[in-house]
């Protein structure tokens, strides 16, 4: 048995879940709501709070999907209860970040800026204070669209493993490099 499928769900005050008949499971809390389909064929049990996934059969097909499926519904509880956020820093001379709105405004090193239109789903919020790297605060209710987000920012400029330059995620360890030798003999 799947450990993470067959593990529960508990559903924080406020937060409500109803199946459509299509198997769509919708979430909705006080920070939004959102939906997610299932395969036809998963039940889900709701009882005092706490929510099951159980599948339908013992196939690799249902038991591939089984912990799938709980960790998607998971994640919107957490998100429409909590919400979820990811910070990223910008390491290296001059690199910049700034917002107007939803447009993100990046200065990396290129002869060019980098204009960004973060989907209206993800707050962003761009933080500079002296003494620290430039910050990029993103927040939504979706895991996976900020999953996604976060990594179209990084790929602008990835850390490289010799100054560390680059966008990183707050607290990542980067394997750095040693360089060139000083002299050889």
């Amino acid at each position: 048995m799947s450990r993470i499928g067959k593990a529960i769900i508990k559903l924080p005050a406020g937060v409500e879940v109803k199946i459509s008949a299509e198997n769509v499971v919708t979430v909705k809390g006080p920070k939004g709501e959102i939906t997610q389909p299932l395969h036809p064929e998963f039940k889900i049990n709701i009882e005092d709070g706490i929510l099951t996934v159980i599948r339908p059969s013992e196939t690799k097909e249902h038991r591939s999907l089984h912990g799938l499926y709980r960790s998607l519904i998971n994640n919107n509880v957490v998100g429409v209860s909590e919400g979820h956020k990811t910070k990223q820093e910008l390491v290296g001379v001059g690199y910049k970040a700034t917002n107007n709105g939803q447009i993100l405004d990046l200065t990396l090193g290129y002869s060019h800026r980098i204009m960004l239109e973060v989907p209206v789903e993800v707050k962003v919020v761009t933080v500079t204070e002296k003494g620290v790297p430039p910050a990029i605060l993103l927040e939504s209710i979706d895991k996976q669209l900020l999953g996604q987000v976060a990594a179209k920012i990084r790929s602008f400029r990835k850390p490289e493993p010799y100054k560390g330059k680059g966008i990183r995620f707050a607290g990542e360890q980067l394997r750095r490099k040693a360089g060139k030798s000083a002299s050889k003999k």
